[in-house]
Protein backbone atom coordinates (compact mmCIF):
# COMPACT_ATOMS: atom_id res chain seq x y z
CA UNK A 1 0.00 0.00 0.00
CA UNK A 2 0.83 3.72 -0.97
CA UNK A 3 1.82 5.70 2.01
CA UNK A 4 0.33 9.18 1.72
CA UNK A 5 1.22 12.37 3.66
CA UNK A 6 -1.27 14.98 4.68
CA UNK A 7 -0.08 18.10 6.45
CA UNK A 8 -2.94 19.96 8.76
CA UNK A 9 -3.47 22.47 11.43
CA UNK A 10 -6.74 21.58 12.32
CA UNK A 11 -7.60 23.89 14.72
CA UNK A 12 -10.88 23.48 14.44
CA UNK A 13 -11.91 20.58 12.37
CA UNK A 14 -14.38 21.10 9.65
CA UNK A 15 -15.95 19.55 6.18
CA UNK A 16 -12.57 20.89 4.24
CA UNK A 17 -10.41 19.03 6.43
CA UNK A 18 -12.58 16.09 6.01
CA UNK A 19 -12.58 16.08 1.85
CA UNK A 20 -9.03 16.40 1.93
CA UNK A 21 -8.49 13.19 4.35
CA UNK A 22 -11.13 11.24 2.40
CA UNK A 23 -9.46 12.19 -0.80
CA UNK A 24 -6.08 10.64 0.79
CA UNK A 25 -7.31 7.42 1.92
CA UNK A 26 -8.01 7.01 -1.73
CA UNK A 27 -4.74 6.71 -2.89
CA UNK A 28 -3.06 4.81 0.28
CA UNK A 29 -1.94 4.82 3.98
CA UNK A 30 -2.47 7.71 5.52
CA UNK A 31 -0.14 9.65 7.89
CA UNK A 32 -0.96 13.22 9.63
CA UNK A 33 1.94 15.44 9.83
CA UNK A 34 0.24 17.72 12.70
CA UNK A 35 1.72 21.12 12.87
CA UNK A 36 2.97 21.92 16.14
CA UNK A 37 1.62 25.16 18.07
CA UNK A 38 4.61 26.70 17.64
CA UNK A 39 4.61 26.09 13.60
CA UNK A 40 1.25 27.26 13.23
CA UNK A 41 2.37 30.46 15.51
CA UNK A 42 5.31 31.10 13.13
CA UNK A 43 3.04 32.33 10.36
CA UNK A 44 -0.36 33.09 12.00
CA UNK A 45 -2.46 33.34 15.16
CA UNK A 46 -1.50 30.96 18.26
CA UNK A 47 -4.50 27.67 17.39
CA UNK A 48 -7.22 27.58 20.05
CA UNK A 49 -6.90 24.09 20.56
CA UNK A 50 -3.19 22.68 22.13
CA UNK A 51 -0.93 20.65 20.10
CA UNK A 52 -2.14 17.10 22.15
CA UNK A 53 -5.92 18.25 22.18
CA UNK A 54 -5.75 18.13 17.63
CA UNK A 55 -3.73 14.80 17.86
CA UNK A 56 -6.17 13.17 19.65
CA UNK A 57 -8.99 14.64 17.64
CA UNK A 58 -7.14 14.09 14.53
CA UNK A 59 -6.17 10.36 15.84
CA UNK A 60 -10.31 9.57 15.52
CA UNK A 61 -10.69 10.49 12.25
CA UNK A 62 -11.71 7.74 10.00
CA UNK A 63 -8.89 7.03 7.72
CA UNK A 64 -5.89 8.42 9.43
CA UNK A 65 -3.78 5.77 9.83
CA UNK A 66 -0.69 7.87 12.18
CA UNK A 67 -0.49 11.17 13.60
CA UNK A 68 2.95 12.75 13.67
CA UNK A 69 4.09 16.65 14.53
CA UNK A 70 5.35 18.58 12.12
CA UNK A 71 7.87 20.84 13.61
CA UNK A 72 7.59 23.43 10.65
CA UNK A 73 5.71 25.13 8.34
CA UNK A 74 8.25 23.38 5.79
CA UNK A 75 6.99 19.96 4.87
CA UNK A 76 10.41 18.77 3.93
CA UNK A 77 12.12 17.46 7.03
CA UNK A 78 8.79 14.84 7.52
CA UNK A 79 9.06 14.17 3.38
CA UNK A 80 12.72 13.35 3.75
CA UNK A 81 12.17 11.11 6.85
CA UNK A 82 8.97 9.28 5.69
CA UNK A 83 9.14 9.17 1.84
CA UNK A 84 6.02 9.41 0.92
CA UNK A 85 4.53 8.40 -2.23
CA UNK A 86 1.38 10.80 -2.13
CA UNK A 87 1.33 14.16 -0.76
CA UNK A 88 -2.44 15.72 -0.59
CA UNK A 89 -3.59 19.70 -0.39
CA UNK A 90 -5.97 21.34 -0.96
CA UNK A 91 -5.18 23.74 -3.91
CA UNK A 92 -5.31 27.02 -2.01
CA UNK A 93 -1.62 27.22 -0.99
CA UNK A 94 -0.93 28.30 -4.47
CA UNK A 95 -0.49 31.60 -3.62
CA UNK A 96 -0.40 33.34 -0.15
CA UNK A 97 1.92 32.41 2.94
CA UNK A 98 2.11 28.68 1.64
CA UNK A 99 3.51 29.43 -1.91
CA UNK A 100 7.20 28.71 -0.96
CA UNK A 101 6.09 25.94 0.86
CA UNK A 102 4.20 23.88 -1.68
CA UNK A 103 6.92 24.66 -4.13
CA UNK A 104 9.40 23.18 -1.83
CA UNK A 105 7.30 20.26 -1.44
CA UNK A 106 6.93 19.64 -5.69
CA UNK A 107 10.98 19.61 -5.55
CA UNK A 108 11.80 17.24 -2.36
CA UNK A 109 9.00 14.62 -3.82
CA UNK A 110 10.69 14.68 -7.29
CA UNK A 111 13.73 12.74 -5.40
CA UNK A 112 11.78 9.75 -5.12
CA UNK A 113 9.27 10.34 -7.81
CA UNK A 114 6.53 11.07 -5.39
CA UNK A 115 3.07 12.88 -6.59
CA UNK A 116 1.32 15.90 -5.18
CA UNK A 117 -2.06 15.61 -5.33
CA UNK A 118 -4.14 19.00 -5.03
CA UNK A 119 -7.84 18.25 -4.54
CA UNK A 120 -10.26 21.92 -5.09
CA UNK A 121 -10.70 24.15 -2.29
CA UNK A 122 -13.90 23.60 -0.07
CA UNK A 123 -15.13 26.89 -0.42
CA UNK A 124 -16.87 29.15 1.84
CA UNK A 125 -15.16 27.32 5.11
CA UNK A 126 -12.03 27.73 6.84
CA UNK A 127 -10.06 27.36 10.48
CA UNK A 128 -9.48 31.09 9.82
CA UNK A 129 -13.07 32.19 8.89
CA UNK A 130 -14.04 30.00 12.08
CA UNK A 131 -11.85 31.31 14.09
CA UNK A 132 -13.32 34.96 13.29
CA UNK A 133 -16.83 33.77 14.24
CA UNK A 134 -15.47 32.46 17.87
CA UNK A 135 -13.74 35.79 18.51
CA UNK A 136 -17.32 37.46 18.11
CA UNK A 137 -18.73 35.16 20.58
CA UNK A 138 -15.55 35.44 23.14
CA UNK A 139 -13.62 33.93 25.10
CA UNK A 140 -13.46 32.89 28.96
CA UNK A 141 -11.60 34.31 32.14
CA UNK A 142 -9.82 31.17 32.20
CA UNK A 143 -8.82 30.39 28.49
CA UNK A 144 -7.65 33.78 28.05
CA UNK A 145 -5.31 33.54 31.37
CA UNK A 146 -3.99 30.71 30.37
CA UNK A 147 -2.94 32.27 26.66
CA UNK A 148 0.47 34.27 27.29
CA UNK A 149 1.89 30.78 29.04
CA UNK A 150 1.13 29.53 25.89
CA UNK A 151 2.67 32.29 23.44
CA UNK A 152 5.68 32.03 25.35
CA UNK A 153 5.93 28.43 24.50
CA UNK A 154 5.63 28.66 21.23
CA UNK A 155 7.07 32.01 19.92
CA UNK A 156 9.94 33.67 20.31
CA UNK A 157 9.02 37.27 20.51
CA UNK A 158 5.75 37.79 21.53
CA UNK A 159 3.97 41.01 20.75
CA UNK A 160 1.49 43.48 23.27
CA UNK A 161 0.50 46.78 22.39
CA UNK A 162 -1.37 49.05 24.51
CA UNK A 163 -5.29 49.92 24.51
CA UNK A 164 -6.91 52.49 26.52
CA UNK A 165 -10.74 51.82 25.66
CA UNK A 166 -12.45 49.63 23.59
CA UNK A 167 -11.92 50.83 20.71
CA UNK A 168 -8.35 50.86 20.31
CA UNK A 169 -9.14 47.01 21.88
CA UNK A 170 -10.41 46.67 18.76
CA UNK A 171 -7.86 47.81 16.81
CA UNK A 172 -5.62 45.42 18.37
CA UNK A 173 -7.92 42.15 17.97
CA UNK A 174 -8.47 42.76 14.21
CA UNK A 175 -5.22 44.46 13.16
CA UNK A 176 -3.31 42.06 10.70
CA UNK A 177 -0.56 42.55 8.00
CA UNK A 178 -0.26 39.47 5.67
CA UNK A 179 3.32 39.20 4.05
CA UNK A 180 4.82 36.67 1.56
CA UNK A 181 5.44 34.51 4.66
CA UNK A 182 3.49 35.29 7.16
CA UNK A 183 0.15 36.82 8.95
CA UNK A 184 1.30 39.09 11.42
CA UNK A 185 -0.88 40.56 14.49
CA UNK A 186 -0.43 42.17 18.07
CA UNK A 187 -0.21 38.93 20.32
CA UNK A 188 -2.09 40.36 23.49
CA UNK A 189 -2.90 43.81 24.88
CA UNK A 190 -1.31 46.02 27.79
CA UNK A 191 -3.27 48.31 29.72
CA UNK A 192 -0.92 51.01 30.94
CA UNK A 193 -1.22 53.60 33.83
CA UNK A 194 -0.32 56.26 31.77
CA UNK A 195 -2.45 55.83 28.73
CA UNK A 196 -5.42 54.81 30.93
CA UNK A 197 -4.75 58.05 32.98
CA UNK A 198 -4.37 60.11 30.18
CA UNK A 199 -7.63 59.17 28.17
CA UNK A 200 -9.35 59.80 31.30
CA UNK A 201 -7.64 63.74 31.46
CA UNK A 202 -5.64 62.63 34.73
CA UNK A 203 -2.30 62.85 35.86
CA UNK A 204 -0.07 59.50 35.66
CA UNK A 205 0.59 59.51 39.63
CA UNK A 206 -2.09 57.06 41.34
CA UNK A 207 -4.76 59.05 40.65
CA UNK A 208 -6.84 56.48 38.13
CA UNK A 209 -7.17 54.07 41.14
CA UNK A 210 -7.76 50.29 40.72
CA UNK A 211 -11.59 50.74 40.55
CA UNK A 212 -11.62 52.99 37.66
CA UNK A 213 -9.09 51.00 35.77
CA UNK A 214 -11.15 47.69 36.31
CA UNK A 215 -13.94 50.10 34.21
CA UNK A 216 -11.87 50.27 31.56
CA UNK A 217 -10.06 46.99 31.66
CA UNK A 218 -14.18 45.66 31.74
CA UNK A 219 -14.48 47.59 28.62
CA UNK A 220 -11.60 46.11 26.94
CA UNK A 221 -12.31 42.26 27.38
CA UNK A 222 -15.86 42.69 27.07
CA UNK A 223 -14.81 43.35 22.94
CA UNK A 224 -11.34 41.59 22.79
CA UNK A 225 -9.61 37.35 22.63
CA UNK A 226 -6.37 38.34 23.39
CA UNK A 227 -4.34 38.13 26.57
CA UNK A 228 -3.78 41.33 28.26
CA UNK A 229 -0.94 42.40 30.81
CA UNK A 230 -1.93 44.81 33.26
CA UNK A 231 0.31 47.69 34.48
CA UNK A 232 0.25 47.56 38.18
CA UNK A 233 2.43 50.59 38.84
CA UNK A 234 4.22 49.77 42.32
CA UNK A 235 1.54 47.21 42.94
CA UNK A 236 1.09 49.47 46.56
CA UNK A 237 1.18 48.08 50.12
CA UNK A 238 1.35 43.97 50.01
CA UNK A 239 -1.83 43.74 51.19
CA UNK A 240 -3.11 45.50 48.52
CA UNK A 241 -1.28 44.31 45.90
CA UNK A 242 -2.52 40.81 47.11
CA UNK A 243 -5.73 41.61 46.56
CA UNK A 244 -4.75 43.07 43.25
CA UNK A 245 -3.62 39.75 42.25
CA UNK A 246 -6.55 37.78 43.29
CA UNK A 247 -9.06 40.50 41.46
CA UNK A 248 -7.14 40.18 38.02
CA UNK A 249 -6.78 36.81 38.06
CA UNK A 250 -10.40 36.47 38.34
CA UNK A 251 -11.02 38.53 35.63
CA UNK A 252 -8.97 36.50 33.45
CA UNK A 253 -5.60 38.81 33.02
CA UNK A 254 -2.50 36.82 32.62
CA UNK A 255 0.15 38.78 34.04
CA UNK A 256 0.82 41.89 36.38
CA UNK A 257 3.74 44.37 35.70
CA UNK A 258 5.06 45.73 39.14
CA UNK A 259 8.01 48.02 39.29
CA UNK A 260 10.00 48.43 42.59
CA UNK A 261 9.82 52.06 42.93
CA UNK A 262 8.20 53.68 46.19
CA UNK A 263 6.63 57.06 47.06
CA UNK A 264 4.55 59.00 44.65
CA UNK A 265 4.00 57.16 41.47
CA UNK A 266 5.97 59.34 38.60
CA UNK A 267 6.46 58.76 35.33
CA UNK A 268 9.57 56.93 34.60
CA UNK A 269 9.94 58.27 31.26
CA UNK A 270 9.72 61.69 32.97
CA UNK A 271 12.15 63.86 31.93
CA UNK A 272 12.53 66.36 34.43
CA UNK A 273 15.97 65.40 36.54
CA UNK A 274 14.52 66.98 39.61
CA UNK A 275 11.92 64.92 40.39
CA UNK A 276 12.80 62.51 43.18
CA UNK A 277 12.20 58.91 42.41
CA UNK A 278 13.38 56.35 44.97
CA UNK A 279 13.47 52.55 44.48
CA UNK A 280 12.41 49.70 47.13
CA UNK A 281 14.44 47.92 48.63
CA UNK A 282 15.47 44.37 47.24
CA UNK A 283 13.94 42.89 50.65
CA UNK A 284 10.53 44.36 50.82
CA UNK A 285 9.96 43.93 47.06
CA UNK A 286 10.84 40.55 47.26
CA UNK A 287 8.07 40.40 49.74
CA UNK A 288 5.44 41.90 47.99
CA UNK A 289 6.52 39.43 44.89
CA UNK A 290 6.17 36.43 47.43
CA UNK A 291 3.01 37.33 48.78
CA UNK A 292 1.60 38.25 45.18
CA UNK A 293 2.91 34.62 44.14
CA UNK A 294 1.15 33.21 47.22
CA UNK A 295 -2.46 34.85 47.13
CA UNK A 296 -3.26 33.70 43.33
CA UNK A 297 -4.62 30.78 42.92
CA UNK A 298 -4.00 29.55 39.55
CA UNK A 299 -0.58 28.18 38.32
CA UNK A 300 -1.59 30.27 34.76
CA UNK A 301 -1.39 33.88 36.40
CA UNK A 302 2.28 35.83 35.85
CA UNK A 303 3.67 38.46 38.19
CA UNK A 304 6.06 40.41 36.17
CA UNK A 305 9.12 42.43 38.06
CA UNK A 306 9.91 46.17 36.86
CA UNK A 307 13.23 46.83 37.27
CA UNK A 308 14.22 50.79 37.65
CA UNK A 309 17.58 50.81 38.16
CA UNK A 310 18.71 52.28 35.09
CA UNK A 311 16.28 54.60 35.19
CA UNK A 312 17.71 56.12 38.14
CA UNK A 313 21.03 55.58 36.96
CA UNK A 314 22.23 52.91 39.46
CA UNK A 315 23.78 50.48 36.63
CA UNK A 316 23.90 47.76 35.45
CA UNK A 317 25.07 45.96 38.09
CA UNK A 318 22.40 46.60 40.32
CA UNK A 319 19.68 45.80 37.77
CA UNK A 320 21.34 42.40 37.44
CA UNK A 321 21.71 42.07 41.28
CA UNK A 322 17.77 42.75 41.85
CA UNK A 323 16.76 40.62 38.63
CA UNK A 324 18.52 37.20 40.77
CA UNK A 325 16.81 38.05 43.62
CA UNK A 326 13.48 38.89 42.09
CA UNK A 327 13.73 35.75 40.48
CA UNK A 328 14.30 33.31 43.57
CA UNK A 329 11.32 35.48 45.25
CA UNK A 330 9.07 34.06 42.33
CA UNK A 331 8.87 36.32 39.60
CA UNK A 332 7.63 34.79 36.65
CA UNK A 333 9.08 37.42 34.10
CA UNK A 334 11.70 40.07 34.39
CA UNK A 335 10.72 43.54 32.55
CA UNK A 336 14.23 45.76 31.81
CA UNK A 337 13.35 49.55 32.03
CA UNK A 338 15.25 52.33 29.79
CA UNK A 339 14.46 56.17 29.23
CA UNK A 340 17.67 55.92 27.13
CA UNK A 341 17.48 57.01 23.26
CA UNK A 342 19.16 53.96 22.30
CA UNK A 343 19.13 50.24 23.40
CA UNK A 344 22.67 49.91 24.26
CA UNK A 345 21.93 49.47 28.17
CA UNK A 346 19.43 47.13 28.05
CA UNK A 347 21.30 44.85 25.64
CA UNK A 348 24.18 44.96 28.06
CA UNK A 349 21.62 43.73 30.81
CA UNK A 350 21.16 41.23 28.37
CA UNK A 351 24.27 40.06 28.55
CA UNK A 352 24.65 39.75 31.60
CA UNK A 353 21.57 37.74 31.94
CA UNK A 354 22.06 35.44 29.47
CA UNK A 355 24.85 34.25 32.14
CA UNK A 356 22.01 33.22 34.41
CA UNK A 357 21.65 29.58 35.67
CA UNK A 358 18.25 30.45 36.25
CA UNK A 359 16.12 32.67 33.79
CA UNK A 360 12.81 33.84 32.99
CA UNK A 361 11.11 35.79 30.34
CA UNK A 362 13.01 38.97 29.42
CA UNK A 363 10.33 41.92 29.10
CA UNK A 364 11.48 45.43 27.44
CA UNK A 365 9.63 48.34 26.43
CA UNK A 366 11.28 50.28 23.21
CA UNK A 367 9.61 53.56 24.23
CA UNK A 368 12.14 55.83 23.47
CA UNK A 369 14.69 53.60 22.01
CA UNK A 370 12.33 52.57 19.28
CA UNK A 371 14.75 52.46 16.10
CA UNK A 372 15.56 49.10 17.74
CA UNK A 373 14.20 45.99 15.81
CA UNK A 374 11.81 43.16 16.86
CA UNK A 375 14.64 40.75 14.95
CA UNK A 376 17.16 42.48 17.53
CA UNK A 377 15.26 42.31 20.85
CA UNK A 378 14.98 38.15 19.73
CA UNK A 379 18.75 38.33 19.45
CA UNK A 380 19.64 39.78 22.73
CA UNK A 381 17.00 37.20 24.45
CA UNK A 382 14.08 39.11 24.89
CA UNK A 383 10.86 37.07 24.77
CA UNK A 384 7.82 40.19 25.27
CA UNK A 385 8.01 43.83 23.74
CA UNK A 386 5.81 46.07 24.80
CA UNK A 387 4.55 49.10 22.18
CA UNK A 388 3.55 51.30 25.39
CA UNK A 389 1.77 54.34 24.62
CA UNK A 390 1.60 53.79 20.71
CA UNK A 391 -1.80 54.40 20.07
CA UNK A 392 -2.97 56.91 22.63
CA UNK A 393 0.34 58.94 21.16
CA UNK A 394 -0.87 58.54 17.49
CA UNK A 395 -4.46 59.52 18.13
CA UNK A 396 -4.16 62.96 19.98
CA UNK A 397 -2.03 64.75 17.60
CA UNK A 398 -4.73 63.38 14.44
CA UNK A 399 -7.75 64.63 16.50
CA UNK A 400 -5.94 68.02 17.43
CA UNK A 401 -5.69 68.59 13.55
CA UNK A 402 -8.96 67.77 13.05
CA UNK A 403 -10.56 70.22 15.49
CA UNK A 404 -7.88 73.24 14.57
CA UNK A 405 -9.38 72.88 11.25
CA UNK A 406 -12.97 73.09 12.21
CA UNK A 407 -12.04 76.58 14.15
CA UNK A 408 -9.92 77.35 10.96
CA UNK A 409 -12.59 76.49 8.34
CA UNK A 410 -15.51 77.25 10.10
CA UNK A 411 -17.00 73.60 9.15
CA UNK A 412 -16.09 69.77 8.73
CA UNK A 413 -15.56 70.01 4.87
CA UNK A 414 -11.88 69.68 5.30
CA UNK A 415 -11.52 67.56 7.79
CA UNK A 416 -13.31 64.96 6.59
CA UNK A 417 -10.88 63.03 4.81
CA UNK A 418 -8.96 62.73 7.53
CA UNK A 419 -12.02 61.00 9.35
CA UNK A 420 -12.53 57.47 9.46
CA UNK A 421 -16.13 56.82 7.19
CA UNK A 422 -19.02 56.41 9.81
CA UNK A 423 -20.59 53.44 7.94
CA UNK A 424 -16.79 51.90 8.90
CA UNK A 425 -16.89 52.71 12.50
CA UNK A 426 -20.75 51.42 12.71
CA UNK A 427 -19.92 48.02 11.26
CA UNK A 428 -16.60 47.53 13.60
CA UNK A 429 -19.08 47.90 16.69
CA UNK A 430 -21.73 46.23 15.37
CA UNK A 431 -19.55 43.41 14.91
CA UNK A 432 -18.94 42.81 18.01
CA UNK A 433 -22.91 43.40 19.47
Amino acid sequence: MKTVYVGLSADLIHPGHLNIINEARKHGRVIVGLLTDRAIASYKRLPFLSYEQRKVVVENIKGVAEVIPQETLDYVPNLRKIKPDVVVHGDDWRTGVQKETRERVIQTLREWGGQLIEPKYTEGISSTLLHAELKKIGTTPEARLARLRRLLEVKDLVRIIEAHNGLTALIIENTTVTTDTATKEFDGIWLSSLTDSAAKGRPDTGFVDLTSRLNTLSDILEVTTKPVIYDGDSGGFTEHFKLMVRTLEREGISAVIIEDKIGLKESSLIEDEEVAQMQDSVENFCAKIHAGKSAQLTDDFMIIARIESLILKRGIEDAINRAKAYIDAGADAIMIHSKKKTPDEVFAFCKEYRRFDRKVPLVAVPTTYCQVTESELIQAGVRIVIYANQLLRAAYPAMVRAARSILENERAFECDEMCLPIPEILSLIKGKR
